[in-house]
């Protein structure tokens, strides 16, 4: 009796790992590699599945998401021998789980450290201060060469970001020196290039007073000339109209008698004001008492008239 409970005990223990060795649960975004009798026999994809118990077992277990390693630190010298210290996160996946099991023994250290070698190789083609600013070049070819090497093992390359550059101190303290003078310089031509703007701006306002200025004294000018050409004109007229009344009024009846009348008025007081400015006239002889030069006006208008 006893010998018949041991032996059922002992086929439920045997066919409990029967069962366990037999059935596979593969989770969501993961692979499984099965070896049968240390022979690769396929690889399960997510699901439920049956494997022969003492034949089939699973060697290697991989994820297909999308993994982040994080790159040691390491000391890089640019091309211009300053030496930095750079660290990054590779992203990467796997997209074979037999390569990435029988092509390399660890593909997330082999990977790590091929990161580490190309970044050294990269940053020595770089001087230093175009280390900060090739940052995306840097991860671009970081990335390529990893996926070019990483394609034998079933791994997929996805992208390569460098988290931090250290600088030695004394290196930090040269570039806050260049950065200070080159912002001091930056100032000085900011300067400079107003001055020279507010310079340019009063020379062109003063050129535009002077063209103004030139342009309204060409119109006064102008407005002077036409004014004067006009009072000529006016005066003119004005002579003409009132020598033609003359000449009519003369011809009327009288007329030579009133102009006779008034030239002798007119002779009478310019002669008195001759006197009272000159001690001595010399004046023609025909001219010496009035009547003689009314009697020669008289006979002027009478030729005139003729």
């Amino acid at each position: 009796m006893e010998i018949a409970t041991i032996l059922s005990l002992a086929f439920l223990v045997l066919v409990i790992v029967a069962l366990a060795k037999t059935a596979r649960i593969v989770p969501q975004r993961s692979a499984f590699i099965v070896e049968r009798l240390g022979k690769y026999a396929k690889t399960l994809e997510a699901g439920f599945h049956l494997l022969i118990p003492f034949v089939d077992r699973v060697s290697y277990k991989h994820t297909l998401k999308e993994e982040a390693i994080d790159v040691p630190s390491q000391a890089c010298v640019t091309r211009d021998n300053i030496q930095v210290v750079v660290d990054g996160v590779l992203y990467l996946q796997v997209v074979d789980p037999k390569l990435a099991s029988y092509g390399i023994n660890d593909y997330r250290y082999a990977s790590m450290q091929l990161a580490q070698t190309t970044l050294r190789s990269v940053v020595g083609k770089i001087d230093l201060d175009k280390t900060f600013e090739e940052r995306e070049t840097i991860n671009v070819q970081v990335v390529k060469a990893l996926d070019e090497a990483a394609q034998p093992w079933g791994v997929k390359v996805l992208r390569y970001e460098i988290a931090d550059i250290e600088l030695p101190a004394t290196i930090l303290d040269a570039l806050e020196k260049q950065m200070r003078a080159e912002r001091e310089r930056r100032a000085v031509v900011a300067q400079s290039e107003g001055e020279r703007e507010a310079k340019i701006n009063v020379s062109e306002g003063q050129k535009q007073e002077t063209i103004n200025l030139s342009e309204a004294d060409k119109l006064r000018q102008i407005n002077e000339a036409e004014g004067k050409a006009r009072e000529i004109e006016l005066i003119a007229t004005a002579t003409a109209e009132g020598l033609r009344r003359v000449a009519e009024a003369i011809n009327t009846e009288g007329g030579q008698a009133a102009v006779s009348l008034r030239v002798a008025e007119q002779y009478v007081k310019e002669f008195g004001k001759l006197a009272k400015t000159n001690n001595t006239m010399i004046l023609p002889a025909e001219l010496s008492n009035i009547g003689s030069a009314v009697a020669a006006i008289t006979k002027t208008l009478e030729s005139v008239k003729q």
